[in-house]
This record gives C-alpha cells, structure tokens and sequence, in this order.
C-alpha cells in the first residue's frame, strides 16, 4: 500500500441474510419442526464493488440516501463488519464516531459515563481527570454530571459522547457518521469549528452526513452511494448536485427536456437572470448587481432561492439564499411572478465568474430549478492577486514612530 494513501478499498462487496420465516418460540420449532421455508432467506446487496483511496490529510465525504450502503461502508473500514469480497487496507490510528455512545451506561451517571469510557479507550483514570474539564466545557452540561444518563435527552447523550470522542481520542483517522443531527445551533458550530481545526491539522477525515451545506463546506472530494453502488465521485459539487437529483420527482419528459447545467422538478423555475450592473466591472465598479425572475408553476407553500459565485474553473467562492437571509417566500399562487434583486460587493479578483441560482424548498428540499452558469461577468483590475479575492484593503505605512 502506498504510504501516502490513509485508506485503500478494493471491490468491497457486502451482503446480509433476510430470513423469511423464523421461530420465535419453542413451542413453534415442535409444532412444525420440518417447515421448510424457515430455512429460506433473501440475500441483500448492501455493498456491490466499492473502491476509492483516500490519500492522507484528506476530508473524504460520502452522501447519500437512506438505506443506500454507506454506513455500512463506514463499519466495514471501521473493522465492524467484514467484507464478503474485496479488502480494506488502514494506513495509521483510526477512532470511528459511528453510533455514539456504544458502551454507556444509563443507569450511570455523566461523570461516572466519561471515566467508563475513557477506560474503554485505554485511558487510565488520571489522564481521564486531566481532560475531564475539557470534556464537561466542551459538552455544555456540567449542571447534569451526576445525574444518571437516562434522565438526559437524546441530545445530551450525543454532545457528551462526542466530546468524551473528540477530547480523548488520539488518532490518524477519524470515522464521522451523522454525528450533527441532534444538537442546537451553537453545538452544531462548535462541532465545525473542530472540524476546521482537523483540516488544519491535516487529519484525515471519512465523513457521512445528509447535509450538502457541510459537505461543500469542509470535504476536498466525495462519493455517492445509491443502491449500493458508487455512481458518482469527485469534487464536492459534481457529486452534491447529483445527490439533490436523486429527490426529483418528475416525469419523462420533463426530465429528458433538462440539461446538466439546468434541472430540477419545475414546480419553479426561473424566467431569466439578468446582470444589471454591467458584464465588466473595473476598479471603480463596487458592486455586482443582477436580478432573476421567478415563476411559481403551482401553488406552492414555502420557497427558497440563492445564488453563488465560482470562478472560471469552478471554484465556489460565495453565495447566500432568503432562508440564509431571513428573507421568507411563502404562500404562492400558481402563475405569481417574483422578481428577487442580488447585490454583491466587487471583491473578485481579475478574471472571469459565473453566477449560479437555486429554487428549492426549506432546508435544502426538493429542488425546483438548479442553474449553474445563469449568467457571466467578468472583472478587470489593475492590481494582480494570487487569491480568489481582492477586498479594499486598507493600507498605511509610517516611517518615523517615535
């Protein structure tokens, strides 16, 4: 195995046994104890044929839908489970995060939870107490310590056995399934915040999660999982704007009507997007301005539109929607007309961008229209860059201090 490579997988394959029939009691193994259909079972294809590698330092996200295969994937690399065929080759120390909280014990207390635990990891009881307080800050439930674990929300459970996770666990490679789904919004931050301190770092990090947000935000590359098999992989866009298809309900022709750069089921869609602020914006020129017009193509209850800007290879630089802006789209009628004005300030660098636009529901619902390349522009400036953007920055230099 290359020792730049953290993670190797080879044509995994993964199946379980579903039993038709089963006893379940004894009475029934004496009744008919030559059934034959209690030894018949269906075979499920969790995984078919799954490779990728994972070179060292990488953010490696895995999407998609429900029941599609990947947490499985993730206890297979985890050692959990084993493969039926292929293999799976670990390069470093790897501590998974799946399923928090295995090994708690609710009829004991937090305390007594994070010292249980800590012993679990191979932590004796005087490194546990010098972390303890790192712990208990990190987790946000000191008021709680001495209550036993079964009194605590779903969400108590999960901050305190992430925290006992991240405080603790020393490691090469980390496992991360789904483990922002309970929490308010200031734990959720303080779980990516830790997440930029591993990129930093340059932890290499297996990451399942539902959010697209996230996945944008801190994966360098991804894979898609439906029905077990990999169909797409590759920059976090290409694959997060093919895990929003997977959602389109609609029909033939409508989907054989859409191109890669403009989909979605149309119960929405845009008329135009116009730039009002000109296609080539110089040093003077501070700001971009364009507007989009909307159609609603049934009656709708809740919508949701954005837009961000990428560079010409692709790059995401920004990008905002209503719901981000607390700007609410609600109750439409069929054939309603909106006009929605975006205006962004000109800190691009020299070069040409493209402006993308979105129509979808609340949190990142089903997608009404997705239009990456609605419109270009193009920015012209005297002062040359390295970096995607060139903020006014201000700059004061003084020769004499006394």
């Amino acid at each position: 195995m290359n020792e730049d490579i953290a993670i190797s997988v080879k044509n995994v394959s993964k199946n379980f046994k579903l039993p038709h029939e089963k006893a379940d009691s004894i009475k029934s193994l004496f009744v008919n104890p030559f059934n034959k259909s209690r030894n018949k079972f269906e075979v499920q294809h969790a995984l078919r044929n799954i490779s990728f590698d994972i070179p060292k330092g990488e953010f490696f996200g895995i999407v998609g839908r429900n029941g599609s295969g990947k947490s499985t994937l993730l206890k297979i690399i985890a050692g959990i489970y084993q493969p039926n065929k292929g293999s799976i080759s670990v390069n470093g120390k790897l501590v998974p995060f799946i399923e928090l909280g295995v090994g708690f014990n609710p009829q004991l207390t937090g305390r007594e939870n994070v010292y249980l635990n800590g012993a679990l990891l191979g932590f004796s009881e005087k490194e546990v107490d010098k972390k303890y307080d790192s712990i208990v800050d990190f987790a946000e439930i000191e008021r709680f310590m001495d209550q036993k674990l079964k009194n605590y929300s779903s969400g108590m459970q999960v901050r305190l056995a992430f925290s006992v996770a991240t405080i603790l666990a020393e490691s090469d490679i980390l496992l991360i399934d789904e483990v922002l789904a309970v929490g308010d919004a200031d734990f959720q931050r303080k779980c990516f915040e830790y997440f930029k301190k591993l990129k930093k770092h340059k932890k290499t990090v297996v990451f399942v999660s539902h959010d697209m947000s996230a996945v944008r935000e801190f994966c360098d590359r991804a894979i898609l999982i439906e029905s077990s098999e990999i169909i797409a992989e590759g920059s976090v866009d290409t694959v997060a704007s093919q895990y929003s298809r997977l959602f389109l309900d609609i029909d033939e022709e409508t989907r054989s009507n859409q191109s890669s750069e403009r989909w979605g089921d149309q119960r929405a869609s845009f008329r135009r997007v116009k730039i009002t602020s000109g296609k080539v914006l110089n040093d003077s020129s501070q700001t971009i301005i364009f507007e989009a017009e909307i159609i609603a193509n049934k009656d709708i209850d809740s919508l949701v539109t954005g837009s961000s800007i990428t560079t010409a290879t692709g790059e995401e630089l920004c990008g905002t929607n209503t719901q981000h802006r607390k700007v609410k789209i609600e109750h439409i009628k069929k054939g309603e007309v909106m006009k929605i004005v975006w205006e962004y300030p000109n800190i691009f660098s020299d070069g040409r961008y493209t402006i993308n636009v979105t129509l979808h529901g609340p949190n990142g619902g089903v997608v009404a229209e997705w239009w990456e390349g609605a419109e270009s522009f193009v920015v012209r400036r005297e002062e040359k860059s390295p970096f995607p953007t060139t903020p006014d920055i201000k700059l004061q230099l003084i020769r004499k201090v006394s």
